[in-house]
């Protein structure tokens, strides 16, 4: 049986509303934040990541699974360390999500004040 951590669990792939609650769930923990904001400097490992905030190893494995099972993080394996890095296409992507809301709530907001 594999591990919640382990990378080569088997994970349904995640579409439409659902993937965009994943990923902002995902973005609702401090410690989510906090890896993050240590991958948008750098890509690192889970040990570079424990060195930086204030979490054990295992707890900091969780946050980076749901973040990879979000598609906000990628793994990628060299030798038998495990390197995460930010996808910032799926940023892009949820940023825009989150645009074109605040885009059409402005617009609706407009009507309603000039009629």
């Amino acid at each position: 049986m594999a591990s919640c951590c382990d990378p080569s669990a088997d994970h349904e792939p995640l579409a439409g509303a659902d993937l965009l609650a994943a990923q902002l769930k995902a973005l609702g923990h401090p410690a989510r934040i906090g890896i993050i904001r240590q991958l948008q400097q750098n890509d690192c490992c889970c040990g570079d990541l424990c060195a930086c905030l204030p979490l054990a190893q295992s707890t900091v494995s969780q946050h980076l699974d749901l973040l990879r099972r979000a598609g906000l993080v990628e793994l990628q394996l060299e030798g038998n360390r495990s390197r995460y890095r930010l996808n910032r296409e799926t940023f892009r992507s949820l940023a825009s999500a989150i645009d074109a809301v605040a885009g059409q709530s402005a617009t609706q907001d407009e009507s309603r004040l000039n009629p």
